[in-house]
């Protein structure tokens, strides 16, 4: 009776029903003959094998860190009283000048009156010493006044342009102060956050709002500082982020840190993310990779290649059996844990990976098709 040992397989199944066939067929000739002749044939599951093709490899620094609005302001109380009420609650859009709450103006408005009515009166201070100061002038000109009085009406005028000055710029102050008592969007977008509510009393510089514009967003990461000469202005990063599962995003270099951190040795890169659709949330981690160069290669999983030895090694099915193949190993793309084979194998070869790396080269082996109802 021919003899048979199954290689243990796991119930995962990773590649697709046609690739399968594939490699169904590939393995058929020698372990056939294997078979027919009485030897033992291990059977491996495709999910333990790859086939060798051409890859486009995307190579540059890995960025990781933290989306975060492009624009965003904390809007604090500019004076202190009480909050009258509020008009917004987190997630409203809001446009630029746009009321968000109120708070009371009674002590502030007293002040202002205050600075109005000293203006009018240094106006009218001025106005006489101006009429004074122009008198003695013509006076002193026919010589019927001493020359010590025009100087004293001059200098008179000049200290109530002065006062009149002051008291100006004490109303320019009140009239900001009663502004401030209104307190408005300082750009469009969406209120991220509220801080107080009507009743609250608060202090100057105490938070209220945050309003953030979540039509464009940054990736605020790090890099190696090896990797910064890499780096340019306007290159290409593509990157998930956690929640979305495999879906990709793109965005551009906008900026790089001059200084590294001296305690990680990490240089800070900041991505500009277009987010027209405000499909992406702010906050979330977000990992990828800047596109600093592609090219089509052979690619295989990392976990493929035997690299305790001097030369890495591959499994590889040929004419049935398991034949140990040394290679030559390029650019290792950590995104993806796949390794570039810049020689001893070529596109359309059959590479073990995973457990099936444990099989003894000579092996007669045969490849199991891929069972895509996860059975065995």
């Amino acid at each position: 009776m021919m003899a048979r040992t199954t290689f243990p397989v796991t119930r995962t199944v990773s590649l697709a029903l046609a690739t399968g066939m594939v490699l169904l067929g590939c393995s058929r000739g020698g372990g056939a003959e294997a078979e027919e002749a009485g030897q033992t044939v291990t059977v491996i599951g495709a999910e333990t094998v790859v086939v060798v093709d051409s890859t486009l490899l995307r190579t540059g620094p890995m960025v990781s860190g933290s989306l975060m609005p492009e624009r965003h302001a904390d809007v604090r109380a500019e004076v202190a009283g009480t909050v009258l009420e509020t008009y917004v609650e987190p997630g409203q859009r809001v446009k630029r000048g746009m009321l968000l709450g109120r708070i009371d103006d009674r002590a502030v408005r007293d002040g202002y009156l205050s600075a109005r009515a000293a203006v009018r009166s240094a106006e009218q201070t001025l106005q006489v010493a101006r009429r004074n100061a122009e008198r003695n002038e013509r006076l002193a000109a026919a010589g019927a006044v001493a020359e010590r009085d025009r100087e004293a009406a001059t200098s008179t005028a000049a200290s109530a342009e002065a006062g009149y000055a002051d008291a100006q710029a004490r109303l320019a102050l009140a009239e900001k102060q009663l502004a401030y008592t209104q307190i408005r969007a300082p750009l469009a977008g969406v209120v991220s956050e509220r801080h107080a509510t009507a009743g609250d009393v608060v202090q100057s510089g105490d938070p209220l709002f945050a309003v953030v514009d979540p039509r464009s967003l940054e990736l605020e990461g790090t890099v190696p500082a090896e990797e910064v000469a890499k780096l340019r202005p306007g290159a290409p990063v593509e990157f998930t982020v956690s929640g979305y599962g495999e879906r990709t995003f793109a965005g551009r270099v906008d900026r790089v840190n001059p200084a590294a951190d001296p305690a990680t040795r990490q240089v800070r890169v900041y991505v500009t993310i277009p987010n027209a659709d405000q499909g992406l949330v702010a906050g979330l981690f977000a990992e990828g990779r800047v596109g600093t160069d592609r090219r089509k290669t052979l690619l295989v999983p990392t976990s493929a290649v035997d690299q305790r030895g001097v030369t890495p090694m591959v499994l590889v099915v040929r004419a049935g059996r398991v034949e140990q193949q040394g290679v030559e190993l390029g650019i290792r793309d950590a995104a993806t844990d796949r390794v570039e084979i810049r020689a001893g194998v070529q596109a359309g070869d059959t590479v073990l990976i995973g457990a099936a790396t444990a099989t003894v080269p000579g092996t007669p082996v045969r490849i199991a098709p891929a069972d895509l109802s996860g059975e065995r």
